[in-house]
């Protein structure tokens, strides 16, 4: 049996069985186990709810402890293993149960993309405010860098007059990008490219309404620190942003006045502490304005906006 959490189980239909008693034993078990190395213990149930037919009600009421059968997705003994995983190696839940809510989906995710953050979420809200605003809800829309294809999607969704260009260097997560299309219905509305930031899009040249990342922007020294379910399962090829974390930022600023049309959105989502580099790089190009820094729901400076001239 593979270390490896299996992408996709998380999602297949319940065919294996386990007694309430049973069950609530492992429960108490890994929450001291979780508290012990702190983990929040809430990741418990999280994840019994992923891999299960229990509700958050039954699991905070411990009411399944009475029931003779509880239907789960995967063998027992795969759903200790997978747990155990969690504390010994840190492996992100995410990866774990094979899915990440983002907005108001579940995406599929795997260790070939970065796990979508909830403050990236912010990003596309930027976008739709942008759009009430200044009319930029029609035409075609880029994201840079899609990995799980939680942007594309999200922008999909918030735009509906607008077409979707996702664009990603690693074809393992554009396979992921499209299934999670697929799954939410989208495919007609997203379109997928493998390459390097705007490189496919050569054919969109002047066209484009507006462009949203979430780059690499970690420092590359600075990766070595980050917690442990980070730099050790997420994808390096999304952290490293180069010596200064700005390597990738740098590159998109540069060469999307080509792409977007007068007047075109540009957004990115940055490491907090980089908002005057990064507004710096857009006023020395000199083909930007309306430049503006965004904070998270924590108050940290964490995106920045601009339009084309």
């Amino acid at each position: 049996m593979t270390d490896e959490p299996i992408l996709g189980d998380a999602i297949s239909p319940p065919l294996h069985c386990v007694s309430g008693t049973v069950l609530w034993q492992w429960r108490v078990e890994a929450q001291r186990d979780a508290i012990a190395i702190n983990i929040d213990s809430t990741e418990v149930d999280w994840f019994l709810q992923a891999l299960s037919q229990l509700d958050r009600l039954s699991l905070k009421l411990g009411s399944f402890r009475e029931r003779d059968r509880i239907a789960i997705q995967i063998p027992f003994e795969e759903l200790q293993r997978r747990w155990q995983q969690r504390i010994e190696r840190r492996v992100p839940l995410q990866y774990l149960v094979g899915i990440a809510p983002w907005r108001n989906f579940e995406l599929a995710v795997s260790p070939a993309v970065l796990i979508p953050r909830p403050e990236t979420e912010e990003l596309v809200e930027i976008a739709r405010q942008a759009c009430l605003t200044d009319g930029f809800d029609r035409g075609h829309w880029v994201d840079l860098g899609t990995g799980s294809g939680a942007i594309a999607l999200g922008l999909a969704v918030a735009l509906p007059d607008t077409t979707i260009h996702a664009v990603d260097r690693s074809t393992a997560a554009l396979e992921i990008a499209r299934d999670n299309a697929r799954q939410l219905g989208l495919l007609d509305r997203v379109k997928f490219y493998a390459g390097n930031w705007f490189t496919p899009l050569e054919a969109l040249k002047g066209t484009i309404s507006g462009t949203i990342s979430n780059p690499p922007y970690i420092p590359t020294a600075e990766i070595e620190r980050l917690q442990p379910e980070v730099r050790q399962h997420e994808p390096h090829l999304a952290l490293d942003g180069g010596p200064d974390g700005l390597d990738c930022i740098r590159h998109i600023v540069e060469t999307a006045p080509d792409y977007l049309q007068p007047g075109g959105f540009w957004a990115i989502e940055m490491m907090a502490g980089q908002a005057e580099a990064v507004t710096d790089l857009l006023q020395q190009n000199g083909n930007y304005d309306r430049i503006r820094v965004h904070r998270d729901l924590s108050g940290l400076d964490r995106f920045v906006s601009a339009q084309v001239k």
